[in-house]
């Protein structure tokens, strides 16, 4: 099945990439040091770019992905595909409208360089009120991303004709509920948001697992 390779597909390209944003030092939960990060950005404003522009592709993807997992499985439970779709896109569309006030950073960092004084630490305030609202922002994303998370869990449970082990479906429920809980919490106070990275672990382990079932499995 074309569409179900495809979905495994690109559940891992939105883990590499993630990943080689990192690389660039793009973070899914910002730190809010943000006098450190304006320094970082100035220091090299290329890889700056270049990371937030492979979130903006992982942004994209999703919504792919969303639509990919609809025609896999919406003869399944069309319920639960209708929700986790609208949930998944919407998921990105938030993501890609978060980065564009993460972009914002460019500006503010070049301003701080030449900046001393008041304007210096007002600078660093208006940096640390980005990384607080991006934090805040990306967690009502993440809720999105667990609704939808848990709705093809759910199915994966549910129906025996899915050509989903039961066990990885489970996985992505507790997952999916326990990283939803998280991130509401984080809404309401976003400078709590590294303490659960690792329920974001487990959400990565169940994402690497389903996608590495769905590409091979159709093949075996």
């Amino acid at each position: 099945m074309i569409e179900m390779v495809l979905s495994g597909f690109l559940f891992l390209f939105i883990i590499i990439t993630l990943i080689i944003a990192e690389r660039f030092g793009y973070s899914v939960i910002s730190d809010l040091d943000s006098e450190t990060k304006l320094k970082e950005i100035n220091k090299d404003p290329k890889k700056f770019k270049i990371g937030t522009m492979l979130a903006l592709i992982e942004h994209g993807t999703i919504i792919a992905l969303a639509i990919t997992l609809f025609l896999t499985f919406n003869s399944f439970n069309i319920i639960l595909a209708v929700i986790w779709t609208i949930s998944r896109v919407t998921e990105g569309l938030v993501n890609v409208y978060n980065e564009k006030n993460y972009w914002g950073l460019l500006d503010i960092a070049r301003k701080y360089l030449a900046s001393s004084g008041a304007e210096n630490q007002s600078l660093i305030e208006a940096g640390r009120s980005i990384l607080k609202t991006k934090n805040r922002v990306l967690a009502f994303a993440q809720i999105l991303f667990s609704i939808g998370t848990l709705s093809y869990s759910i199915l994966f449970v549910t129906s025996e004709a899915v050509p989903v082990p039961a066990l990885i479906g489970w996985f992505g429920i507790v997952a999916s509920i326990l990283y939803g809980v998280a991130n509401g919490i984080i809404i309401v106070k976003p400078d709590k948001a590294r303490m659960f990275f690792v329920l974001g672990l487990l959400i990565f382990i169940f994402e690497l697992v389903l996608g590495g079932w769905l590409l091979i499995s159709p093949l075996i």
